[in-house]
């Protein structure tokens, strides 16, 4: 069989059967190779290689299963890097395979040629080439284990393509089964040593990895414990968000009482997080390299514990195998101290009024009332998310899909993602002007495939992330940050969706119930008052 029939052959024996793209001359025989299987895998064509590499890696944050993308040479690899990026800093298994130039043309400055290898070093896990036919079934079962196991992530996988229409008797890899560390029970017991004496605790969680046995685990521990929880930025879905213990997550715009529960704590317990910029608000709500509070840090990966921050207490393990390991050890109640810190979780739900017509937030209310319990959310990057981040709640099978890279354009390619995984389930997208701007090609690859979410558009004619820090810098001097938009809802139509614009918030009930009724997708446009930026801020004043 030529080298691409080989490829297709190994992807399908790991079960593969949705792969994202846009098709290049590099990589022909793949897509010859997938002509012969299109009963076994599907290969949707998105409109830009930034929407591809973006479903892919929502499809891997959803499934935890490599999301697995096919794009070209040159510009279309770096169009999809923006992707590998967001895998990359969200801890999501994705493979990435790149159309290459042919092995006799290197180091020349081919036609489209890129130093892959070179390029996607700094933000991938592992970047490779393969240079001999025979070696793909080595190099695809290296490169799902390196996505899957430890703390997931982005490969990079370069096909000459020459090299794909090389003949090879090599069989296919087997399945490649991830492995997850578990728990030395001595680290374990020191753990629970310390928490058992902890005062005022506070647990975080958060990163990639995480399984239903994790949330689960969860769960149990923090109904046994009454441990105050908050996640970090975007990864407020592992734990019930109306339950007693979750108290907010710790990401941009952190509220005042998560911040002080870190500063205030004499033990955190980290499962699993980085300890990133958004968590420790650029590295200063905890001193480094020794933080006043002990940490006992419990991580999938070795790399990640210590990385920044010393603990006291190094756990490598898997979730849910930590997190059930501790439980059984953890004699301590404190409910006592979570009493004192969720009534001020419960108050960030209360915010002042908009000063515009439409309200954000009573919005986001009445969505957390008529939300299926399996919705899936998603979103890209503004000051818009941060209404749906903090107001909607999240319970039952609720997922969301938001890139913590901080990537704008992400959230529309991530709902035809999550459509793709279930096109029953209801998913809902949130997306900026600006940030809808970024990708509203998609909505093509949203009518070709019938993969339509219902799109909550918040319209502020804004880059209003920028905006607002324009104006507590200098303020008085926009620069760059207006943006004159289309007619949102006649472009919607224009790509077979149902839509409609909220002028006032009144309105927003019966246009979100008439949206989940239609079988074609749906675009809400929500026309913003530019002054109502964020949650208790206003623009002007």
């Amino acid at each position: 069989m030529t080298g691409g029939e080989l490829l297709i052959k190994c992807l399908l024996e790991q079960g593969v059967d949705t792969a994202f793209g846009v098709p290049g001359e590099s990589y022909l025989a793949v897509l010859d190779a997938l002509y012969d299987v299109q009963n076994q895998m599907r290969l949707i064509t998105t409109r830009h290689e930034s929407g591809a590499s973006f479903a892919a890696e929502a499809y891997g944050k959803l499934t935890n299963k490599p999301g697995i993308c096919f794009v070209t040479r040159g510009p279309g690899a770096t169009n999809a890097s923006i992707g590998v990026h967001t895998a990359m800093q969200d801890s999501t298994p994705m493979i990435l395979f790149v159309g290459q130039i042919g092995r006799d043309m290197r180091d020349r400055e081919a036609f489209q040629e890129v130093d892959y290898r070179a390029f996607f070093g700094p933000i991938a896990k592992w970047a490779t080439e393969v240079d001999n036919a025979d070696r793909i079934p080595e190099i695809v079962a290296r490169a799902f284990q390196m996505a899957t196991s430890g703390r997931p992530g982005p490969v990079v996988v370069a096909l000459p393509e020459d090299m794909l229409t090389d003949m090879t008797d090599a069989a296919p890899c087997k399945p490649v089964k991830p492995f997850h560390p578990a728990p030395d029970p001595a680290a374990v017991a020191e753990a629970a040593k310390v928490l058992n004496a902890a005062k005022t605790p506070l647990m975080i969680v958060g990163g990639g990895g995480w399984d239903q046995q994790g949330r689960d685990a969860l769960a149990d521990f923090a109904k046994k414990t009454s441990i105050p929880v908050a996640s970090v930025f975007r990864s407020q879905d592992l734990i019930d968000n109306r339950g007693p213990n979750f108290i907010g997550d710790a990401g941009f715009g952190m509220a005042p009482h998560i911040r002080e529960a870190i500063t205030n704590a004499d033990v955190i317990l980290a499962v699993n997080i980085r300890f990133g910029e958004t968590v420790t608000d650029g590295w200063t709500l905890l001193d480094v390299p020794n933080a006043k509070q002990k940490i006992i840090h419990s991580h999938i990966s070795a790399d990640e514990i210590g990385k920044i921050y010393q603990p006291d207490v190094a756990i490598q393990s898997a979730p849910h195998a930590f997190i059930t390991a501790l439980n059984s050890k953890i004699t301590a109640d404190y409910s006592a101290y979570l009493n004192q810190i969720q009534p001020k979780y419960q108050s960030t739900l209360a915010p002042k009024p908009a000063k515009g017509p439409v309200d954000m937030a009573k919005v986001c209310d009445h969505l957390r009332d008529v939300l299926d319990d399996d919705a899936i959310l998603t979103n890209g990057a503004g000051n818009f998310a941060i209404w749906s981040g903090r107001y909607i709640q999240y319970h039952g099978e609720k997922r969301l899909l938001g890139p913590q890279s901080g990537a704008m354009g992400a959230g529309l390619p991530a709902a035809l993602a999550a459509k793709a995984v279930d096109p029953k389930r209801q998913v809902v997208c949130f997306a900026g002007d600006g940030d809808f701007q970024m990708s509203s090609q998609e909505l093509g690859t949203m009518l070709q495939y019938g993969l339509q979410p219902i799109i909550l558009l918040l319209n502020n004619g804004l880059y209003g992330t920028i905006r607002l820090h324009q104006e507590r810098r200098y303020e008085g001097r926009p620069s760059g940050t207006e943006i004159v938009n289309p007619d949102f809802t006649q472009l919607a139509k224009a790509y077979g969706f149902w839509s409609q614009r909220v002028n006032k918030t009144e309105e927003f009930a019966d246009a979100f119930a008439t949206a989940t009724k239609t079988s074609k997708g749906a675009l809400i446009e929500l026309i913003i008052d530019p002054d109502d930026i964020a949650p208790n801020v206003i623009l002007s004043s």
